[in-house]
């Protein structure tokens, strides 16, 4: 049965290989292609903190436990070594053949110092005593200093430096590379529209300033460490200090990878893994500049050349929305959709705000996983709570990465009066839920939102999602019972529409595959069309399998790991889009005979979702609406320009274009959204 699975980690970098081929697609704006080196970059650091953290620490234990494609820990180990080196190769044969040539064709120079004229090097030499000098430390490592705890995600320099005395030893030094600077330091004058030199090659050049003598090497080198903990989050009262005390230990767990740049000093490496403990196989050398997620950070945002950005478009807001009246009449008179970014996000946040200052509302009940820096959302919450209402908030402390920030934001509700709930013990809770309570001719009426993404303002521009404001009587009840039950209430929450792990939504999807698998068997119309984010978990693929083989067309759409090994399951086509916006979206959508049954979820058809987290699954019932998702759906079953295509020997090949220009899903939706947008026009979609 193993030949049936593929390993979820070697799934994972073939996923992040096809973001990384972004880079170079001429059909992607040049400033546009650098994102995704950057993403690329930022995916691997995740990856080795979280995935290889968890096998070394298998490892480390001795675990011999088998994953479902039949490799243990060091087995899976040694195979992500081998991907992951050839996918750096390929990164950086991108970067420097094809990415760094363009932009220096259309304008955007990174420079080396030895390539600057006398007028840069004395500007640039300036601006190092004036705004970098002041904020470097440099550390000598004797044997009379210990060595310091290096950080993680941080450039270090290290140094070697001569004798202090003729005959003696060279010195060792570590030098950070300050994190409140620009990485590019952009220079005023020269040849070209704009010029830049990296911070570490700044430093580097006048660094004997800093260190009074000159080194005789100076080079960077950057740590990945390990941020998978375990933490008891059974008892509420405790999970706060396990995770501020998880937080601490984040910052220097085992280095599971140290990046170098390549002709790295043979004398630093051998210092460097004496100190570090570093093992060869975490060791990784790269032809080129470490970390280049400046390109997004910095370089995207460059003023003056919109040309080589994406062309803009103005989100939709439905015509409903715009006559002047509450949103609480609106959605009583019929359920509002949104598929963001497509549509914008910003009904959302008027929901929190005119529920926050209406003195009819009594109550707000949210949950909140991530959210931005400086969260409309929260600040809603804490005005509702100011104006006197109810204000009830389930905030998901153990949100991976956000922790430190959610922990913060459950102080700043709970000064504002709102009560404060840090999760669910045992359980992650990944749901998106609002709950707003109105009184309404003497009696209340509940309005929901419900959505497969976060509440979060920033990434609702730049990750599709699908959610739903209702005033479904039996929704806004089920929501109810919901809230009980992630507060403590209830045991379980007893629902007629909404559908919640870890309980229901394993169950409710098993019983709608079976569904369509009776009407193949009786040779009826079937079909099943799920579109996610990861695929992993060991029994859906089997019912999944098991479908297809009866003569069910099972259509996935998965953006990142997916388990399917489809060579012996014909019936099973699995896609995977990577474009301007990351696909976030998690939908549901069963044949039915020709009426068919749609589900929008937070939930992907992960184990961690369906048996370890708290996610809900919404029904959609307006017919409308429906037609529009199966649109949007459609759009992506018949992308041949972003759509990659899983074939049977375990590779994704792009999908073959059959017609010129390739449909592009996301742009018809940009199309269909916005009929003034100069990509592809109203005709075309």
């Amino acid at each position: 049965m193993k030949k049936h699975y593929v390993n979820r980690e070697l799934s994972w970098i073939q996923f992040n290989a096809r973001v990384l081929e972004e880079a170079c697609n001429p059909e992607n704006p040049l400033l546009e292609q650098g994102k995704f080196i950057s993403i690329c970059e930022s995916n691997l650091d995740e990856f080795f903190m979280v995935r290889v953290g968890s096998l070394e620490r298998e490892l480390a234990l001795g675990s011999k436990k088998k994953d479902v494609s039949g490799m243990t820990a060091y087995e899976q180990l040694m195979r992500i070594n081998i991907a992951v080196r050839k996918q750096i190769a390929r990164q950086y044969e991108i970067l420097n053949d094809y990415y760094l040539p363009a932009l220096r064709k259309a304008g955007i120079s990174l420079l080396r110092i030895k390539q600057l004229d006398g007028a840069q090097h004395d500007w640039l030499s300036e601006y190092f005593d004036r705004e970098v000098a002041p904020l470097l430390t440099p550390y000598a490592i004797d044997p009379r200093r210990p060595f310091p705890l290096l950080a993680a995600r941080c450039l270090h320099l290290a140094i070697l430096l001569p004798p202090r005395t003729a005959g003696g030893s060279l010195r060792f030094a570590l030098l950070p590379v300050p994190q409140n600077l620009s990485r590019v330091v952009m220079l005023p004058m020269g040849q070209g529209r704009a010029r830049g030199v990296l911070l570490e090659d700044v430093i580097t050049a006048f660094v004997d300033r800093v260190l009074g003598v000159r080194p005789i090497v100076c080079q960077p080198f950057r740590l990945t460490r390990n941020t998978d903990f375990f933490y008891n989050d059974s008892n509420a009262e405790t999970l706060i200090v396990e995770m501020k005390r998880n937080l601490k230990k984040r910052k220097f767990g085992q280095i599971v990878r140290m990046e170098i740049p390549d002709q790295f000093d043979n004398r630093l490496m051998l210092l460097l893994k004496k100190y570090l403990g570093v093992q060869s196989r975490a060791v990784f050398s790269v032809p080129g500049p470490l970390n280049p997620n400046f390109f997004m950070k910095q370089l995207s945002s460059l003023e003056g050349f919109d040309d080589l950005r994406f062309p803009p478009f103005t989100a939709h807001v439905s015509s409903r929305l715009e006559d002047g009246r509450d949103i609480f009449s609106v959605i009583r008179e019929g359920d509002l959709f949104f598929h963001h970014p497509y549509d914008a996000f910003s009904p959302v946040l008027r929901f929190l705000d005119e529920a926050a200052d209406d003195p009819d509302v009594l109550a707000i009940k949210q949950t909140l996983y991530r959210v931005s820096g400086k969260s409309p959302i929260v600040a809603a919450l804490e005005r509702a709570a100011k104006n006197g209402k109810q204000v009830t908030v389930l905030i998901e402390v153990r949100a991976r990465f956000d922790e430190e920030s959610n922990i913060n934001w459950c102080q700043t509700l709970e000064k504002a009066g709102c009560h404060v709930i840090y999760g669910v013990p045992n359980y992650k809770c990944h749901s998106k839920i609002t709950l707003v309570i109105r009184r309404e001719a003497g009696a209340l009426t509940r309005y929901v939102h419900l959505g497969t993404g976060n509440y979060n303002d920033v990434t609702a521009g730049m990750y599709t999602d699908m959610g739903l404001l209702t005033a479904d009587s039996v929704i806004g009840e089920d929501a109810g019972s919901f809230f009980n039950s992630v507060t403590g209430f209830a045991e379980t929450a007893s629902m007629r529409k909404l559908v919640a792990s870890p309980e229901g939504i394993r169950e409710r999807l098993n019983e709608l595959i079976e569904n369509e698998v009776k009407r193949a068997e009786n040779d009826e119309a079937s079909g099943i069309t799920i579109k996610i984010n990861g695929f992993t978990d060991r029994k859906m693929i089997k019912k999944l399998y098991k479908a297809a083989d009866k003569g069910v067309p099972v259509h996935m759409i998965v953006r990142g790991p997916c388990c399917l090994n489809i060579k012996k399951h014909p019936n099973v086509e699995v896609r995977s889009i990577v474009g301007r916006f990351l696909e976030h979206a998690r939908c549901y959508i069963f044949h039915n005979e020709g009426d068919p049954v749609i589900y929008l979820s937070s939930a992907d058809l992960m184990t961690r979702n369906l048996d370890k987290r708290v996610e809900l699954m919404f029904p959609i019932e307006d017919e409308e609406i429906k037609q529009r998702i199966l649109r949007d759906i459609g759009f992506e079953t018949e992308d041949t320009a972003k759509a990659w295509v899983l074939q049977k020997n375990g590779a994704y090949l792009r999908a073959a274009r059959v017609e010129e220009p390739a449909p592009n899903a996301q742009e018809r939706n940009i199309a269909a959204a916005d009929p003034a947008y100069v990509g592809l026009t109203q005709s075309e979609v």
